[in-house]
């Protein structure tokens, strides 16, 4: 059987962690973010976590090298033998080529579903963001409010604006995303395996559509 992947494309505040979440159980495949295998390396200590926080600490970005050598680690696990969906992975040109490379000489189709959102709303979902200082629960002040002003609804925890939530830190993320991330649209569109998604609607919607696409994208 060929291994399946699928990628997950869009800027931040698209909402691909949360519908990858669901579009992996959906599809029956594992889902792999690189910010989860990140998190998973620094907190186990393992010489790939050790060689990232060498880099992170110094305050450079962590290479190209060293991220591919934390994903096809991940991807190598016997829960990724029939395939995976990457969620955050790739952000340059250089790590789509050296995706597909490996996906070629393993004989695994790639399948990218793209979520497309106005830069307005982005900032929007971003910017409104609170986050649960005691268990990570995340709450909107337009969307998704607590019940209690400035209190997680499932601990009771503090909320709090994410350093990288505030107007001009957004914006700086996305001309980076613009700039390096955006042009894997086109890249991907002419070897004919983009499916463009319209995230700007309600999740229950978007995930309909990615199922879709997914589907389609299975077929062909």
């Amino acid at each position: 059987m060929t291994a399946r992947v699928v990628v997950l494309l869009g800027p931040p505040g698209a909402g691909k962690g949360t519908q990858a979440s669901r579009l992996s159980v959906e599809l029956g495949l594992p889902h792999v973010s690189t910010g989860d295998l990140f998190r998973e390396n620094l907190a186990q200590g393992t010489e790939l976590g050790r060689r990232a926080k060498a880099f992170m600490d110094s305050g450079r970005l962590v290479p190209d090298e060293l991220v591919l050598e934390m994903l096809f680690d991940r991807v190598a696990r016997p829960d990724c033998a029939e395939g995976y969906l990457l969620d955050g992975f790739p952000r340059t040109l250089p790590q789509a080529q050296a995706l597909e490379q490996r996906l070629e000489a393993s004989g695994a189709s790639i399948q990218v579903l793209d979520l497309a959102v106005p830069d307005a709303a982005l900032v929007d979902r971003l910017t409104g963001r609170r986050t649960c200082s005691g268990c990570g629960n995340v709450h909107h002040v337009r969307y998704a409010p607590s019940r209690v002003a400035g209190r997680c609804d499932k601990c009771g925890g503090e909320l709090k604006q994410r350093s990288d939530d505030t107007p001009e830190v957004v914006e700086k993320r996305l001309a980076v995303y613009r700039q390096q991330t955006q042009p894997l649209e086109g890249w991907y569109r002419s070897r004919g395996v983009l499916h463009d998604v319209d995230g700007d609607r309600a999740p229950a919607q978007v995930f309909e559509s990615l199922k879709r696409a997914a589907s389609e994208g299975a077929a062909t």
